[in-house]
């Protein structure tokens, strides 16, 4: 049914480059960002400037994950260490949390000025399975994700949302671990064997396999689709529409766990 096999009754889509196309909005502020305190701190130190690659450094360090991890992880890639600091910290203060709050002004004032688009297909994909029965939830890193879910016109096809906030009120760890995926299947009332994780990240990818769920299919927007599977994906589209056009035809079957845990 829909490019799935017949023991999934549920569906876990992740969000940014998924449904929405606002992956390369999130792109754009964290370059700005990263650029902007890499200047500073170059011209502070004497160091030569390197900008922020929106390439190779947003899927490797960023993607998927919360936006404080993300600034860690990148941060880390370059030999840099910052206090963490709280949540609350103002956007122009030079800890983790400071950076990732710099981030979300970038990115709202982004979509407020840009709007969000959403994947035709992706939308078409959601309409098929709700049709279908199937469940459905959205798993996100976003702290924004109710208002880009909302804005994309989205909600009446999603039965519920676990995004950042709903991360760090129940104190789950995000992507690439699998706690956000689990609590949708929960949230749904759906053992993970029987649910299928929908990202584009590798490490939404990486935590669909940690997570052990059904099947796992990886969205390739980037051209990526080997890392997809090497990172835990069943199978790899570029859009969920390559699942509709599938017709009845079966899908490949999920690997088995030994092939699945080489990465």
């Amino acid at each position: 049914m829909l490019g799935l096999p017949a023991h999934v009754t549920a569906c876990l889509f992740d969000l940014d480059g998924v449904l929405t196309q606002t992956a390369r909005v999130h792109n754009a502020a964290w370059t700005e960002t990263f650029d902007e305190f890499l200047r500073k701190r170059a011209a502070a130190t004497g160091q030569p400037f390197q900008p922020f690659d929106p390439g190779p450094d947003y899927n490797r360090y960023v993607d998927g994950r919360p936006r404080a991890d993300g600034v860690r992880s990148f941060l880390e890639s370059r030999g840099i260490v910052l206090a963490e600091g709280s949540p609350d910290d103002p956007p122009d203060a030079d800890t983790v949390n400071g950076i990732g709050n710099r981030k979300n002004v970038l990115l709202l004032d982004r979509l407020r000025t840009s709007g969000v688009e959403v994947y035709p297909g992706s939308v078409s994909y959601l309409r098929a399975a709700t049709d279908a029965g199937l469940r459905r939830a959205v798993v996100t890193a976003s702290a924004n994700g109710r208002e880009v879910v909302a804005a994309a016109g989205l909600a009446d096809l999603l039965e519920a949302r676990i995004d950042g906030l709903v991360a760090r009120e129940q104190k789950l760890r995000g992507k690439p671990h699998p706690d956000t995926f689990l609590a949708g299947a929960k949230v749904l009332g759906v053992d993970p064997a029987q649910a299928a994780v929908f990202e584009d990240a590798l490490s939404g990818v990486a935590a669909g396999r940690a997570g052990g769920f059904g099947y796992v299919i990886g969205v390739d927007r980037v051209g990526q689709a080997d890392e997809l599977l090497a990172h835990g994906a069943d199978v790899v589209v570029k859009d969920l529409a390559d699942l509709l056009d599938a017709g009845d035809a079966a899908p490949p079957a999920p690997r088995p766990a030994g092939e699945r845990d080489r990465t």
